[in-house]
C-alpha cells in the first residue's frame, strides 16, 4: 500500500493549511506513513456557510477519486466534512473527516461535549451533522467566536475568545470536554486547554490518529 496520507484543506487559505500541517506533524512517520497537506487554490476562502461547504464538496470528492491509487488514505481537514460521504462511495482507501473523528474522540474523553464554532452561521449546519452521525445526545452546547477562518489561529485575535467560549461551555452548558470546531484553530489547542484545565480535542490530530488506526 502507498505510504502517503493526503490531508486536504478544502479552502484556499494557506495559513489554515500551515495550522493543519502543524497538527498532524506529530504523527509523521508512524507506521511508515507520510502526511502530505494540500490547499485547494480554487476552493472558498474559508468554509463558514452551507454554500461554502457545498462548493467545496465536489472538489474534495474529485480530488480523492483522482489520487486514490497513490494514497494510503485521505483526511478532509474541515470540520464540516465536505465531500466525505460522496468520496467514500467510490474510495478504495479510508477517507476520514475531522468533524466526525473529533466527536468520536471527544465522546471517549468525556460525557458532555461542547463545541467552539468559527461562526454562528455554521452552528445550524453542524447540528444537522451531529444528528446524522448520532452525536447529538452527547453535545451540550456550541458557541461561536465569530471570526474569519484566517483569524481563528491568530493568538492575539482568537485566543481570548476561544477561552471565553470554552468557559461558557464548561460553566454554563456543563461541558466536560471541548472540541475546536475549525481546523484553523489547531495551533491554539494547547493554550486553550491550559486555560480551561480540561480536555480540548483538536480535530486534525483526532483524524490523523483515527486514520492510522484504520490502516
Amino acid at each position: 500500500m502507498p505510504a502517503t496520507i493526503f490531508v486536504i484543506n478544502p479552502n484556499s487559505l494557506r495559513l489554515a493549511t500551515a495550522a493543519i500541517a502543524q497538527a498532524v506533524a506529530p504523527f509523521e512517520g508512524r507506521a511508515g506513513r507520510h502526511f502530505e497537506c494540500v490547499t485547494f487554490e480554487n476552493g472558498p476562502p474559508g468554509i463558514v456557510t452551507l454554500r461554502d461547504a457545498e462548493r467545496a464538496a465536489p472538489l474534495v470528492a474529485d480530488f480523492i477519486e483522482s489520487r486514490q491509487a497513490w494514497a494510503a488514505g485521505f483526511i478532509v481537514a474541515c470540520y464540516s466534512d465536505p465531500g466525505v460521504l460522496a468520496a467514500r462511495e467510490s474510495a478504495t482507501v479510508p477517507v476520514v473527516g475531522i468533524g466526525e473523528a473529533s466527536l468520536e474522540q471527544a465522546c471517549e474523553a468525556g460525557r458532555r461535549v461542547g463545541v467552539i464554532a468559527i461562526s454562528s452561521k455554521a452552528i445550524e449546519r453542524h447540528w444537522r451533522s451531529y444528528r446524522a452521525w448520532g452525536f447529538a445526545p452527547h453535545i451540550v452546547g456550541e458557541r461561536a467566536i465569530d471570526l474569519a477562518v484566517d483569524e481563528s489561529g491568530d493568538e492575539a485575535l482568537a485566543l481570548s475568545s476561544l477561552v471565553q467560549a470554552g468557559r461558557d461551555l464548561r460553566d454554563i452548558d456543563g461541558a466536560d470536554v471541548i472540541v475546536l470546531g475549525c481546523a484553523g484553530m489547531a495551533t491554539l489547542r494547547d493554550k486553550v486547554g491550559q486555560a480551561l484545565g480540561m480536555p480540548v480535542i483538536e480535530p486534525c490530530a483526532a483524524a490523523a490518529g483515527k486514520l492510522l488506526g484504520l490502516l
